[in-house]
């Protein structure tokens, strides 16, 4: 069994599946992936993901604001989070976190609702989902600041093995994309085979970064598979046990998330 432990099905792109959101997830079932993390990037789509997760018995959502997703004056409340994330089939919060590459000017905004994600993971004790890209230092000092008690994830993984590292001693866990599969990822493939085993976490980040040999074209759940094997072959370990160590790794970091034993 593999678990999509990060993917926006609110957003994806159905023309495959007939439209069908239902046939896409079936799709995904009978290649093995029983679980699905549906991920809130805005109040805008809170409510779509939290239907999902209501809709789906194999479907949970998170609730957050994207750091992309931010503007001034519309930066989350902190009442607004805590009430989002009493919700059932919310596990998780985020994703969240610092994003310089497209906007750097936007860091001090960035960096204000990052700390008001991480204050409302230490109080509700949910995980926390953590979006990152060329912000490694200030990430880091936040987190570290935070001093969460839980575990949570940086997801969707391309940095170098320094930040993982920190990333790991902090008590997080590694979630890794297509991203791993592409032919100029020499040094996240470096990446990969260091997280321990009991860290890693596989994703779609679907309709986003589909993997070889799907790359340019949208990304869908199903395609987790081809990220598994992949990691598998490249780590020197045997599908099967991949897929049942990701699975046990995505039940003991989200423990609310109602997957099947």
């Amino acid at each position: 069994m593999l678990v999509d432990s990060h993917c926006h099905l609110d957003r994806l792109d159905l023309s495959i599946h007939g439209g069908c959101l239902d046939t896409a997830l079936d799709a995904a079932r009978q290649r093995g992936v029983g679980h699905f993390l549906c991920i809130g990037v805005s109040a805008e789509n809170t409510a779509a993901v939290k239907a999902l997760a209501q809709r789906y018995e194999d479907v949970d959502c998170s609730v957050g604001v994207h750091p992309l997703d931010l503007e001034p004056g519309t930066e989350p409340a902190l009442e607004w989070l805590l009430s989002e994330l009493d919700a059932p089939g919310v596990v998780a919060i985020g994703e969240t976190g610092l994003d310089y590459h497209y906007e750097p000017e936007a860091a001090a905004l960035q960096q204000q609702s990052f700390r008001l994600h991480l204050e409302a993971a230490r109080i509700c004790g949910k995980p926390v989902i953590v979006h990152t890209r060329a912000a490694r230092s200030d990430t880091l000092d936040l987190l570290r600041e935070a001093a969460l008690p839980q575990a949570g994830v940086l997801h969707c993984f391309t940095e170098d093995w320094d930040m993982a590292k920190a990333a790991l001693d902090l008590g997080f866990y590694i979630s890794l994309s297509g991203i791993v599969t592409f032919r100029n990822a020499d040094a996240l493939r470096y990446v990969a085979r260091r997280i321990p085993a009991d860290r890693l976490l596989v994703e779609t980040d679907s309709p986003y970064l589909a993997p070889i040999p799907y790359r340019g074209k949208s990304n869908l759940p199903q395609y987790v598979r081809e990220v598994a094997e992949f990691l598998a072959d490249w780590r020197g370990v045997d599908f099967e046990s991949l897929a049942s160590q990701t699975t046990a790794n995505f039940k003991r970091l989200f423990p609310q998330a109602r997957i099947n034993p």
